[in-house]
């Protein structure tokens, strides 16, 4: 696997064929999707660790979700298949909405306010509280939870990677944009082919599910899964995203 810095974003590259770009969610980094490389052959895999997260530098001042979305437009390859989990879901979005993709694969992103969990709660929180004691008690908690529940342990080795000032930031305009309801509209819009992969029960909430289905949006709900729908149902996770991908 290639590694290297690009325009302040650690870029990793394994692989040969059609692009996918990877982007990661809230608090994570593109470590969790290592996974599924194996089980995607004949593809070129593109890794990346956004400012703030994994192996990134910390950013002096974060940029806000949108300015985000601009950076990695203007950065992204071309001819490119964006697949992007949670808040990297959002941020496919908003890249396929700025420049030209082949598509775009939505894992388990915000569309409604009931969908914000992890931001939900560093929102709870003033960005001085969180940057104090705020994300160490996340932490604490992510890591009790992973005593039963695995993909929380990946998680919480990459939240602590993850800048706080970062992650806060993000969060409320997770919070913000997802109590908007207007996500789930604007990837409806996007002239490109899209899917949505849901985890089902414990992934997206209700409601989010009938908005796509209200939407008209093509989405596969995988069961029994949570919002690390690819840990879940690996096997299954795959099998969408390749069939997603020879379509195209």
């Amino acid at each position: 696997m290639k590694w290297s810095v690009e325009q302040g974003l650690s870029v990793r590259r394994t692989g040969a064929g059609p692009r996918i770009v990877w982007i990661h969610g809230l608090g994570e980094s593109s470590v969790s999707f290592e996974p599924v490389l194996a089980k995607l052959p004949g593809y070129e895999h593109v890794l990346v660790d956004m400012p703030g997260y994994g192996r990134a530098t910390w950013p002096d001042a974060p940029l806000g979700l949108p300015a985000l979305a601009d950076h990695l437009a203007a950065w992204l390859p071309a001819d490119s298949v964006v697949i992007g989990h949670s808040m990297g879901g959002v941020l496919a979005t908003l890249i396929a909405e700025r420049t030209r993709v082949r598509g775009v694969v939505d894992i388990d992103g915000n569309l409604t306010r009931g969908d914000c969990t992890f931001s939900a709660q560093a929102q709870a929180y003033s960005e001085d509280e969180f940057v104090a004691h705020g994300f160490a008690a996340m932490r604490a908690k992510v890591y009790a939870d992973g005593a039963t529940r695995p993909e929380l342990r990946t998680y919480h080795a990459a939240m602590c990677f993850a800048s706080p000032q970062v992650f806060h930031r993000h969060a409320c305009e997770l919070v913000e944009m997802s109590s908007a309801g207007t996500l789930g509209a604007q990837l409806a819009a996007l002239a490109v082919p899209k899917l949505f992969v849901a985890g089902v029960p414990d992934g997206i909430c209700a409601e989010s599910r009938a908005l796509l289905d209200r939407l008209g949006v093509r989405w596969a709900g995988i069961e029994p899964a949570g919002h690390w729908v690819y840990l879940d149902q690996l096997e299954r996770f795959v099998a969408e995203v390749d069939r997603f991908m020879q379509s195209l």
